[in-house]
């Protein structure tokens, strides 16, 4: 058991030394939780689906914070890589601080209405939203167990926890939520909780972050409609809006904290 004390606002957030994963890290809010890490001394492991595009964004962490980087292709939904890949990380520096589950989205499959979708591209969105993370969860978190300490954060959705107004979607010209990308979100919140009461007596706390949606391109019009449906007024932006929850449920300062999801999303869940 810990020894009661004071922690100082420097240690609750200082994480000097530490290693940390971020599959999915290249890009978008992966790359914003890749940043806010190696700002607070993590030297990084991320992944791309492309080595180029893991290794571009290597070279920027290392230009911009002078961290190490370990840049990877990784495809999450095949076992052996994600287990490849552990192992590679824990030759490279002996341990894992920080596991970020990023990798999955929608993956641009269409058509998005359920009622045309087809069966395979279903089972490709579960297996990279929801498989995909249990493997990265199982070959990291073993890691994490075996040195009794470590932050496993999954982001899921507020596609998790609330149904979606598709008629805002469809009036503004944009493909629809797909069901099944609920479904794959909804699950990562059950298997955070069970895989924190699994893990946390072993040291190792795990945690949620569902984001709302982010301004990335979408036309005006669909920015003002969902800003509307937001209570504060406006879609989450990238480079800001997720890196203080990430830092938080990666640093000291969230100790105390396991198997809780975080909503990111200017409180739209919360207003009807």
């Amino acid at each position: 058991m810990p020894t009661r004390g004071n922690i100082s606002l420097n240690e609750m957030f200082n994480m000097a030394g530490k290693v940390a994963v971020v599959i999915g890290g290249a890009r978008d809010l992966g790359f914003d939780m890749a940043e806010i890490l190696a700002e607070a001394g993590c030297d990084l492991a991320i992944t791309s689906r492309t080595r180029e595009s893991a290794e571009k964004t290597a070279a920027k962490l290392r230009a911009q914070y002078g961290r190490e980087v370990l840049p990877d292709q990784l495809d999450i939904c095949d076992y052996s890589q994600v287990a490849a890949f552990a192992e590679k990380v824990k030759t490279w520096k002996g341990r894992v601080d920080v596991l970020i589950n990023n990798a999955g989205g929608g993956l641009g499959l269409k058509p998005t209405n359920l009622f045309e979708r087809k069966p395979e591209d279903i089972a490709q969105l579960i297996n990279t939203n929801l498989t995909g993370v249990l493997y990265c969860c199982k070959a990291f978190g073993q890691i994490m167990a075996q040195q009794g300490s470590g932050s496993i954060i999954n982001i899921a959705s507020i596609a998790g926890l609330v149904g979606r107004d598709r008629r805002m979607y469809n009036r503004n010209g944009l493909g629809e939520q797909p069901i099944d990308y609920a479904a794959a979100k909804a699950g990562i919140l059950g298997l955070t909780m069970d895989l924190a009461g699994f893990l946390s007596p072993m040291g190792v706390r795990v945690n949620a972050i569902s984001p709302g949606g982010f301004e990335r391109g979408q036309s005006q019009a669909f920015i003002d409609s969902y800003s509307q449906e937001t209570p504060m007024g406006r879609m989450g932006q990238d480079g800001v809006d997720l890196k203080g929850a990430a830092l938080f449920l990666a640093s000291p300062a969230s100790g105390y904290v396991t198997g809780q999801n975080l909503v990111v999303d200017g409180g739209f869940v919360i207003w009807k």
